[in-house]
């Protein structure tokens, strides 16, 4: 893995100004090398610190002509989607604090289940530190997972297959049963 570097300026006027130089070189390389790739026009003005003139890619008149073409464009209309950064930020937090309510509810659900489930073990002294609110949620779970059940078990039994039905041409009595010498015997009888 690559060791991220500080980005902090440098105190040290040589070593800040060899750092300048060479950082400036792989620039100018990566604009040359994007002109290739992509077969786009590319320029590269760079002030340096304490020097009037900027340092330019690829030269000052090519640059000059890029520059003019890029300013000679007609305005674009807005993109439905372009953001400015106040509000790409504002949508970002809006996600975040939706993203937070989320995990606050499911950490709610989690700790009403797990009081539930130590209730239902035989515990029910959990509920004695609990305040007016959070005894609230716990009937109100209470109640959501005791419809959960209700409707499964209505959708269980309205599938269910119907009984067979027994078709017989006799009625059989099956009786009470009988004792005979220490041992049961059911006798039925057929009308």
């Amino acid at each position: 893995m690559p060791c991220k570097v500080t980005l902090q300026y440098i105190p040290h006027d040589s070593t800040r100004r060899d750092r300048f130089k060479k950082r400036l070189k792989g620039l100018m390389k990566k604009a040359d090398e994007l002109a290739i790739l992509c077969d786009a026009k590319t320029c590269v003005l760079v002030y340096e610190e304490g020097k009037a003139a900027p340092e330019v890619f690829p030269s000052h008149a090519e640059a000059m002509d890029i520059l003019n073409q890029f300013k000679s464009l007609p305005e674009l209309e807005p993109c439905k989607e372009a953001m400015n950064q106040e509000s790409f930020i504002t949508k970002r937090i809006e996600k975040l604090h939706d993203q937070v309510d989320k995990t606050r509810h499911e950490c709610e659900d989690s700790e009403i289940r797990y009081l539930l489930y130590k209730i239902m073990h035989g515990d029910p002294s959990v509920l004695v530190g609990l305040n007016i609110e959070q005894l609230t949620k716990v009937g109100y779970k209470v109640g959501v997972l005791l419809k959960s059940i209700t409707e499964r078990m209505a959708k269980i039994h309205s599938q269910a297959p119907p009984p067979a039905s027994c078709v017989t041409t006799r009625n059989i009595d099956m009786g009470s049963p009988g004792v005979v010498s220490g041992t049961t015997s059911v006798a039925g009888v057929l009308t």
